[in-house]
């Protein structure tokens, strides 16, 4: 992880030394995934079973997967990554770079109580990689068969969205549709997976059974219908359906794809099979079967332990001019007093030409050490620079400590200007070693980034507990020119507060500070570091909760101000609020758009609602500001689930951009989000046994879908770099077309079709577009792949909105044949004032017949559990049904028809 800087104005993008990369490290060797990390979370109480049930569990997983993709991929090597609080043992091993910021699995608590569903954190299109899998330790242990199925089973499910960016195949949003063969039927892939639509209901230790009514607005089933999968059955796919059932051992592929069923992996692979997507990815066309079976998973036991770090600090010619050395000492005086974790052991070298120890390994302890430390940051600057002679004098520091390079962290401060750096970096990468890179200037050797790209992260506490981790609450810079003052305000909410850090710097004189805490009281006591150019005040405790006022008045004209406000949970059992900040690549190449992503959550909550806010600056000091979204549109892969996005095209030069993000929210607008994850292996409500259905215990479930943070919060983080290259020196060329409109509904009201969608921009998801058109057509695939040659439908009355407002449209369909009128099938296409087009959107359908529901016999609703001695009389329209339930249950339905002649159906 990289920052880069050229004034002190931005010093906020070096003390973002809790960043990093959070890519994952699993490659794909000889058909086998190697280095995937399986990370224990801190919160997790000490259990060795869970380890041997993530062993039992991956070693199933990996006989699975190869059998599902016809002998393709196994599991070869696992690190489960273990909380230092757990016990030590003889096994268990120091991690090198794996970290839980790496972790491909993560076993932690669940989201929320008694949930345990399995999930995969996935917010980007289809064939893209995911984040992360969530499982939970009642689910590792086996305590979850009956609801999910078999434990390795499972992980292929998720594995498949974790690695090839596939999507679930069935929806519990819509679990039915209306068929083409003119029958309701469950949403499931393929249509080979049989079972029953039943309505089953418990109360007090009594079940009932019956047949699912339709709705009257929808045509479909009632709300409570769901399908109850057969126990017993031959069919074998799909994995990304049901992996639950024991037939299932197989994706869908081509020849048995349904492609009329609404599931998200449909709509967000434009209607391919989930093995059409995987034989796509590079995995595939990387590898050829294999002619025998491979060997099982091999696994290291790896345990968290203390931090050991070494300060490498750049004091050659360069670092005297522009204030770097300077800025320099800031970040490290930053790092020293406030990040560094007690019972860590840091070190410290300067180097220039060559390279000095200044501080061998020191525990920390308590604020001695750490002054110690201060008292070796370098007071000048001279001589060359050799890079590779700080990392090296760094590895004999921590020889001379008796450890092992694996593992060991450097902290690299320097401009990068070393034209030689790139002779070191096979010894940084077969050292085990994690360089964090802190580029001063703008002129960094790109030998230096690659190392650090190639080494790791940022992030001091990559291991720790979230309730340790240091939270950004305020992070702002100017340069004071036309007024003197710097006035604002940051809020501290009740999730954090303990060890709560004001930090103000500045580049001419020392600035007036007035601080007020939310009483109004006058904070006076900041330690004023003149010689450092920065002042700083730890609050003791935990601080007030509420908004602390800030008023900073410069001395001098065109000083240059920012301040840093960080802090830590205030309890261990409430996880903080915080923001995660990413773009989807490193490198780029013009005209290719950048997504910017931030990720709020509380935990593992999604926090919706927030407004977000994403500041990118050029190496050049150029910034611009993009407002993310959370509306399922344009760079949006999902609505509401806390993930912001937004395209970002505003390139300026070529060079590096640096990334950081503000999230603000309170009562009024932010909420946490209490929906399932999009992306997680279905729940079995029951299963059909001989004909009757045997129901598992109803799955946790919430009454309502969000709940209200019920305060004030504020939170900034930094999103790393990324380089741009072959920017034009003349931008007027539109080269950018709207985004594709992925989320179109239709429906269809008497002879009307209403359309709705999020309007795009006429660069991706900024401006307004010149027109839309809209086609249909009777075929789902002549729409999709011959689009233009579709019936176009009038819009001469459709005035585009600005990008991301809420446009509908409605039309009357037309030339709809009537041997074959059992679908319209839409899809919409944008269009800028340079002709350039968005492409087709995902296509909306609506069914102009009424689906036939399941025949109902004269038969009586199943009953199970204990006798009640009731009458019940109910009258419904023009049915009456007479129940006398003494110790057995009796029935008499007697179905009226109506004046029509059609029945009425229970």
């Amino acid at each position: 992880m990289m920052a880069f800087s050229r004034g002190p104005v931005f010093l906020l993008l070096l003390l973002y030394l809790f960043q990093m990369s959070d890519t994952s490290l699993v490659r794909l060797n000889e058909n086998g995934y190697e280095d995937i990390i399986i990370a224990i979370d801190p919160a997790v109480p000490e259990d060795t079973t869970i380890i041997e049930s993530i062993k039992a569990m991956v070693t199933k997983a990996s006989t699975y997967l190869f059998e599902a993709t016809e002998k393709r991929f196994f599991f070869k090597n696992v690190s489960i990554l273990i909380p230092e609080s757990w016990k030590h043992s003889p096994q268990y091993r120091r991690p090198k770079q794996e970290s839980y910021k790496h972790a491909d699995i993560k076993v932690a608590p669940p989201a929320f109580e008694g949930r345990d569903e399995p999930y995969t954190r996935q917010f980007t299109e289809c064939e893209e990689k995911a984040e992360y899998i969530h499982f939970t330790p009642d689910f590792v242990l086996g305590r979850k068969q009956n609801e999910y199925g078999d434990s390795g089973k499972v992980l292929v499910h998720e594995w498949a969205h974790l690695r090839w960016g596939v999507f679930d195949e069935y929806n519990e949003d819509q679990p039915f549709y209306s068929a083409s063969s003119k029958k309701i039927e469950a949403t499931r892939c393929s249509t080979g997976v049989t079972g029953m639509n039943r309505v089953h209901t418990c109360q007090g230790g009594s079940c009932i059974t019956r047949r699912c009514r339709t709705n009257s607005t929808t045509k479909l089933y009632e709300k409570d219908c769901q399908f109850f999968p057969d126990k017993v059955q031959s069919e074998k796919s799909s994995i990304m359906f049901m992996q639950s059932i024991v037939s299932v051992t197989e994706f869908c592929k081509k020849e048995n794809h349904n492609r009329e069923a609404p599931t998200l992996h449909n709509e967000k692979c434009n209607l391919r099979s989930t093995w059409e997507v995987i034989s796509s990815s590079e995995d595939f066309n990387n590898s050829i079967p294999m002619e025998t079976p491979p060997a099982p998973p091999f696994f290291s036991l790896l345990r968290i332990s203390e931090r050991i770090v070494c300060l490498v600090l750049d004091v050659s010619g360069s670092m005297s001019t522009y204030d770097r050395l300077n800025r320099m000492n800031q970040a490290a005086k930053y790092f020293l007093s406030q990040i560094i974790e007690n019972k860590s052991w840091v070190g410290m070298v300067h180097f220039s030409s060559q390279a000095t120890i200044m501080h061998e390994l020191i525990q920390i302890t308590s604020d001695i050490e750490r002054n110690k430390l201060l008292q070796t940051l370098p007071t000048n600057a001279d001589g060359g620079t050799s890079i590779c002679s700080g990392i090296k004098t760094a590895f004999q520091v921590f020889k001379n400590g008796e450890y092992q390079t694996d593992g060991t962290e450097i902290l690299l401060l320097s401009d990068g200007e070393d034209s030689t750096a790139k002779v070191c970096i096979d010894e940084v990468k077969d050292s085990g070693a994690i360089v964090h890179f802190i580029a001063l200037g703008p002129s960094a050797d790109l030998a230096v980034t690659n190392m650090s790209i190639l080494t790791a992260s940022l992030q001091p506490t990559v291991n720790s507990s979230i309730f340790q981790k240091t939270t950004e609450l305020e992070s702002k810079g100017a340069i004071l020119t036309n007024s003197l003052w710097l006035n604002d305000t940051v809020v501290i909410d009740s999730t954090v507060g303990k060890d709560t850090f004001f930090l103000i710097t500045w580049s001419k004189q020392a600035p007036a500070i007035y601080l007020r805490d939310p009483k109004g009281t006058q904070i006076n006591n900041f330690t004023m570091d003149t010689a450092s150019k920065m002042a700083y005040l730890s609050i003791p405790g935990t601080a007030q909760v509420g908004i602390w006022t800030y008023n900073l008045e410069a001395k001098q004209n065109s000083e240059i101000l920012t301040i840093t406000v960080t802090s830590r949970a205030a309890n261990s059992s409430v996880p903080p609020i915080t923001v995660n900040a990413k773009v989807n690549t490193d490198t780029n190449t013009f005209p290719s758009p950048m997504i910017v992503y931030a990720e709020v959550l509380q935990g593992y909550t999604p926090i919706i609602g927030a407004r977000v806010t994403a500041t990118i600056e050029s190496n050049s000091g150029k910034t611009e500001e993009l407002v993310l979204l959370d509306n399922g549109a344009g760079a949006d892969a999902f609505k509401d689930d806390g993930v912001y996005s937004r395209f970002f095209t505003a390139y300026s030069v070529n060079g590096r951009y640096s990334l950081k993000v503000r999230a603000d929210g309170g009562t009024n607008t932010a909420r946490r989000s209490l929906r399932h994850p999009s992306s997680r292996a279905a729940y079995i409500p029951g299963w059909v046994v001989d004909g009757e259905i045997q129901g598992n215990p109803p799955r946790p479930e919430t009454t309502e879908a969000t709940q209200p943070v019920l305060e004030d919060f504020s939170r900034t983080a930094a999103g790393g770099a990324f380089v741009m290259s072959n920017v034009p020196s003349d931008l007027s060329r539109d080269l950018y077309p709207p985004n594709r409109i992925t989320d179109l509904q239709a429906t269809l009201n008497g002879e009307e079709i209403s359309l709705t969608w999020t309007a795009p921009g006429d660069d991706y998801d900024v401006g307004r577009v010149q027109q839309y058109i809209i086609r249909t057509n009777e075929n789902i695939f002549d729409l999709r792949d011959n689009f233009n040659n579709s019936l176009r439908v009038d819009t001469t009355n459709l005035t585009p909105k600005e990008a991301n407002s809420k446009e509908t449209f409605a039309f009357k369909p037309e030339n709809i044949s009537e041997e074959n009128g059992t679908y319209i099938f839409i899809a919409i296409e944008s269009v800028d004032k340079s002709n350039l087009s968005s492409g087709p959107s995902n296509i909306a359908q609506v069914a102009l017949f009424t689906p036939q529901a399941e025949p109902v016999p004269d038969e009586s609703p199943r009953s199970s559990g204990v006798s009640i001695s009731t009458i019940v009389l109910s009258v419904v329209g023009a049915v009456v049904l007479v129940c006398i339930i003494v110790s057995t249950t009796i029935c008499i339905l007697k179905n009226k028809r109506s004046s029509s002649g059609a029945a009425t159906t229970f």
